[in-house]
């Protein structure tokens, strides 16, 4: 029985291994108002890109600018009081000298102008808050992305604050983007030994690259550098949280999309055969290959990637073992079965 034999292809290939997440926001924002009040007028449209700085919300702004006339109104009165107390620091100055007053009027005089002091710098520090509280009645975008709809119409009341603030909405930025994945144990074991024997960068000291595919894409087209990885191992899952920063200037990538990347995984010497002279049996891959007494003889195989079109094998094959390319589909091509070997050639994807 002639069949078509060739020896596997010894190259170095680089590693990836694949993992699932999902995308995640850069960063995220919770909008809500600093002041209470009454929603007056809404700036944006449900879902538009918005700008830093951009006006979202205008709460009723007439009880706020109430509030800054009073307080500039108490900044007069008290600039008055200080006049008046400085006159009467002066006119004491001549009036202890003749005697008209004792010495305890005029300490008097004087701390009764060091207080009108006091309370003007504490009137001038009112009418800055209440122009805070103002300026606090247009409500911006902290941050610039992709704000979500608006959970309060206008026209209802608010709370604002520090605590129990009514949310208004939400605001995620787009570009960049995170891609946030799990790394087994094992996988992190290795990881960390090839990193302290010197043949593969820590993640945590460098930009590791990241390729990444979509739900609905074939190639690894989209690339991304490793820019965290957690401290921790889950100890419910046994992985550990790894995040990749990837560029989104088209705004396809959306938060809590699902996708696959791959994760280099450095570089090994590895041989490359076609998957058609793999064949399968039971739960093992088989390889068929010709000894030098042209008999067949069945070596299972442990196998990898597909790189360049080949499929590596990991294990359970030699660089100088004569694979059997084809006639494996014929009973006659069995273990111990004796052949007539051909030479052939295997060829990578771009040399075919």
């Amino acid at each position: 029985m002639p069949v078509t034999v060739a020896p596997p292809i010894a190259k170095k290939v680089t590693q990836w291994d694949e993992f699932s997440g999902r995308f995640e926001p850069v960063a995220s924002v919770e909008v809500r108002a600093r002041v209470s009040g009454f929603i007056d007028k809404l700036h944006f449209r449900d879902g538009q890109v918005v700008n830093v700085g951009e006006l979202l919300f205008t709460i009723d702004k007439r009880p706020y600018e109430i509030a800054v006339e009073s307080a500039q109104a108490e900044v007069a009165r008290i600039k008055a009081q200080v006049s008046l107390a400085e006159l009467q620091v002066d006119r004491g100055a001549s009036l202890i000298k003749s005697k008209t007053i004792t010495d305890a009027d005029y300490d008097q005089r004087k701390a009764n102008l060091d207080i009108a002091r006091a309370q003007l710098q504490a009137a001038d520090a009112a009418v800055r808050s209440a122009e805070l509280n103002l300026d606090w009645t247009d409500v911006r975008a902290p941050l610039a992305g992709r704000i979500s709809d608006r959970k309060v119409d206008a026209g209802n009341l608010i709370q604002g604050g520090q605590q129990g603030a009514t949310l208004l909405a939400t605001i995620v930025t787009l570009d960049p983007i995170r891609f946030v994945f799990d790394v087994s144990e094992a996988d992190y074991l290795r990881y960390t030994r090839l990193f302290l024997s010197g043949e593969l960068a820590s993640s945590r000291d460098s930009v590791n690259p990241v390729r990444i595919r979509l739900a609905d894409e074939k190639d690894w087209t989209r690339t991304g550098k490793v820019d965290f990885v957690d401290n921790t191992l889950s100890a419910r899952s046994g992985t550990i949280r790894t995040r990749a920063i990837v560029e989104n200037k088209n705004q396809l990538l959306a938060p809590g999309m699902f996708g696959r990347v791959q994760l280099f995984g450095g570089q090994y010497d590895a041989l490359l055969i076609p998957d058609s002279a793999i064949v399968s049996d039971q739960s093992r891959k088989i390889v068929f290959t010709v000894g030098a007494d042209n008999v067949v003889a069945a070596k299972p195989v442990t196998l990898g990637p597909l790189v360049d079109g080949l499929r590596v094998v990991r294990d359970g094959l030699a660089a100088g073992d004569n694979v059997v390319l084809d006639g494996l589909a014929n009973p006659m091509v069995r273990p111990g079965a004796k052949v007539v070997p051909q030479k052939g050639e295997i060829k990578t994807a771009d040399a075919k």
